[in-house]
């Protein structure tokens, strides 16, 4: 298979809804691949969705039960306003009922939200602490990341609002939750967040770190955005496409 890197720069441009909806739902199908791949898999624990271009109250996402490992973009199941599945065949995944619905309803620029129970931002959600930037890795998430208690506020209406400009929300005691304006953001954020945790734990058990300057890390963010996220992400898409090609069916 050929990969074209002839439009790489930038997000493509649809001239139907049609194609737009295929283009997110591989995508989609794309990142569970990943993600299984990089050991963000647990059990049936973890949900990604991407909103359908058509109808913006219905989003797209994995059945329940089925393995991140063997997601197919057909099978990925439609859920509409009522919770219940609209197109697809399988369940539907009851953790991402109580999050995606009101997270993308609540903020209509958001596209994709990516929550997993990944091994390095679980255990650094225990601390109740924010990443520092010790990185240009970590500091594209500085002042663009929040701490939310959703054993204490719940994972609905409150969570969407707690959302805001924030490129991931950091679930106390549970996890990474990262969201974007296209599928491969939210998904590039979560593994580029994932990571940092690692390097932060794996720092501060090495020594003291020395985190960069405020003004630094908040030019890096600034540098660091939608569009950012969506080019970062095309190596992992690619490679995994040229790997599992039967994903886009």
């Amino acid at each position: 298979m050929t990969i074209d890197t002839s439009t790489i720069n930038q997000p493509p441009q649809f001239h139907t809804l049609d194609d737009e909806r295929q283009y997110r739902k591989e995508r989609l199908a794309a990142v569970f691949r990943i993600f299984a791949k990089l050991g963000y898999e647990e059990g049936v624990m973890g949900h990604v969705s991407a909103r359908d271009p058509e109808r913006p109250d219905h989003y797209w996402t994995n059945p329940f039960g089925l393995s991140f490992s063997l997601i197919r973009a057909s099978d990925l199941v439609l859920i509409g306003p009522d919770k219940k599945v609209v197109s697809g065949h399988g369940l539907v995944h009851p953790g991402g009922l109580l999050l995606h619905p009101q997270l993308l309803r609540g903020n209509p620029e958001i596209v994709s939200a990516a929550h997993t129970h990944s091994i390095y931002g679980r255990s650094w959600s225990t601390l109740n602490r924010l990443l520092d930037p010790l990185t240009a890795e970590s500091a594209a998430f500085y002042r663009q990341h929040a701490i939310y208690d959703s054993f204490a506020g719940g994972e609905g209406d409150n969570l969407a609002r707690a959302v805001e400009r924030n490129k991931v929300i950091l679930l106390r005691n549970h996890g990474i939750l990262s969201v974007g304006r296209t599928v491969d953001e939210a998904a590039y954020w979560f593994i580029s967040f994932e990571r940092s945790c690692q390097a932060q734990l794996l720092a501060e058990a090495a020594g003291r770190p020395q985190p960069v300057g405020a003004e630094h890390a908040e030019a890096v963010a600034a540098r660091t955005d939608a569009r950012f996220g969506w080019l970062n992400f095309q190596p992992y898409y690619q490679a995994i496409v040229q790997e599992q090609p039967e994903l886009l069916q």
